[in-house]
């Protein structure tokens, strides 16, 4: 039991359902939504399309979504991609000739074809218990009445709306400017958009006005995304991936999520006595960086479109990690990962709720960076995705940009596993970060015996692409440690992820919710 002299927030105990997630609104309606008779599809659908009003830097009916469903009464756990695609007229030959070395990240040839949309019309025929209209109902409410802008959410609109350009920023600022704590964000648009769905189906979406209101406006824009490439969207049901780690098994989306970095970061992190370390201290947060670095290059190796990922197994095998776990070393840290495991491999942002029947959704929906490309339509202001900046230009790589390809993907829905049972949904956001964060979570849960809302509030540490970002809730003395090391140490301005977990305790449920957003976890 937390310190209840101290600041925090307690878990939240329910019997009959509980839904998390990263604000308050979006939580309330997905616990109407199982109270009024849905289950916990229906309510991660509605709580899902609610946050793209809440939280529209974050995620929006132009993006992509990824979801894990263990059924009611089953134990199995079914995974739904819902990433679109590259529109077919990108050509990674073509942008290797304007001097591109990378993909440009918040442009029109970022722009993928949103898939979200088509996922939770077939989740919902496939799983739900309302129809899509009773389903869509809240969003479309708070879409036309509008949301006061949350903390978080001020905080994050203020750093990303540099981006928006055109029809964006005519429809995601307040004349020209971030809106600021408590103004309404309304997004009658989109409102429109979601009541043709709820009478047409995808169709109303991907088809008639609103495509021609997102082909027109892309192509305007210089996009080669076409009609076809829109009508053609379709989400598919996958076989998640999975690994032991102490008594838990870790099962994630596979490819082309990057889930499978997570297990191969914990897989690599059995080879060091984690219990033995202080949870804060200098050497666990060493270990975990060095760790990650390995894992995250072996991401950049690897993971594409499923239908070019050729060595998802050689990523898994305990081998592979055992050969990168033996390049650590527990007093140093090592400048670049590429070129040491070059000999190992030369074959070569959520919503999570559980209702009484115990179906369990783990679902992530995001649009990538803040504000996705900067880039809306001009009639109803969708938001465009920027999911194809997670290509790359590299000739002949498997992740090699082209249409009609899906890139790799950040976001990576997660759910927990004892002895054959699913005891835990949960996800965390914050693009990159969030392999390192599932193996994190995972860890504080198991070798440090954290309780769900502990190990969600405890602090972080992520080594990445600009260093190694140590959060406030470590000691300098920590961080003058991991400097001296050999790591870039630095503060970040925006802690690292959010995230989002219910147990599942035998006839108790136990939700647990990140204080680094503005949202919580509610139950009945």
């Amino acid at each position: 039991m937390r310190d209840l002299h101290l600041p925090g927030r307690s878990a939240v105990f329910a019997q009959n359902g509980i839904a998390a997630t990263s604000h308050p609104i979006a939580a309330q309606v997905a616990i109407e939504t199982l109270k009024s008779g849905g289950n916990a599809a229906d309510a991660a659908i509605a709580g899902a399309l609610v946050l793209g009003i809440a939280e529209p830097q974050m995620t929006g009916i132009g993006g992509d979504c990824f979801v894990l469903v263990k059924p009611a009464g089953s134990e199995e756990i079914v995974a739904l991609n819902g990433s679109g695609r590259a529109p077919k007229g990108l050509n990674a030959a073509d942008l290797r000739a304007q001097g591109l070395t990378s993909m440009p990240v918040q442009a029109i040839e970022a722009v993928t074809l949103p898939g979200a949309i088509d996922a939770f019309c077939r989740l919902n025929a496939d799983y739900g218990l309302k129809s899509l209209a009773e389903v869509l109902a809240p969003a479309i409410h708070y879409a036309e009445e509008g949301i006061p802008v949350a903390p978080r959410v001020a905080f994050d609109w203020a750093d990303d709306i540099g981006c928006l350009k055109g029809a964006a920023r005519d429809f995601y600022s307040l004349g020209g400017k971030a809106p600021t704590i408590g103004q309404i964000f309304r997004a009658p648009g989109q409102a429109e958009v979601l009541r043709r769905i709820a009478r047409d189906g995808r169709a109303g979406f991907y088809e008639g006005e609103v495509a021609e209101d997102m082909i027109s406006s892309l192509r305007a824009l210089g996009g080669t995304h076409t009609f076809d490439d829109l009508a053609q969207t379709a989400c598919t049901y996958t076989t998640p991936v999975s690994g032991a780690y102490q008594d838990v098994e870790l099962v994630e989306h596979p490819p082309n999520g990057q889930g499978a970095t997570a297990i191969l970061l914990l897989n690599i992190l059995k080879h060091f006595d984690l219990k033995s370390m202080d949870p804060f201290g200098t050497s666990r947060a060493h270990i975990e960086a060095e760790a990650t670095k390995l894992a995250y290059d072996a991401r950049n190796r690897f993971i594409a479109d499923p239908d070019h990922t050729t060595r998802l197994a050689h990523m898994l095998a305990p081998e592979t990690a055992a050969k990168l776990a033996a390049m650590i070393d527990p007093k140093r840290a090592m400048p670049q990962a590429a070129p040491l495991t070059e000999a190992v491999h030369r074959d070569t942002i959520y919503i999570t709720v559980v209702d009484r029947d115990r179906m369990a959704v783990s679902l992530i929906y995001s649009i990538f960076w803040g504000f996705g490309s900067g880039l809306a339509s001009t009639k109803f202001g969708i938001n465009f995705q920027n999911r194809g900046a997670g290509f790359t230009l590299q000739a002949g790589h498997p992740n090699e940009a082209a249409g009609g390809k899906r890139p790799m993907h950040t976001i990576i829905p997660g759910m927990l596993r004892r002895n054959g049972r699913v005891t835990m949904p949960f996800g965390v956001m914050g693009g990159a970060y969030q392999p390192c964060g599932h193996a994190r979570f995972v860890t504080n849960l198991t070798d440090f015996g954290m309780d769900p809302q502990t190990a969600i509030d405890a602090p972080r540490c992520f080594s990445g692409a600009e260093g190694m970002e140590v959060e406030r809730g470590y000691s300098d003395t920590v961080r003058a440690e991991l400097a001296a090391m050999g790591h870039k140490v630095t503060i970040p301005d925006t802690p690292l992820g959010g995230a989002q977990a219910i147990e599942i305790a035998g006839d108790i449920l136990v939700g647990a919710s990140d204080p680094r957003k503005d949202g919580c976890a509610l139950g009945y």
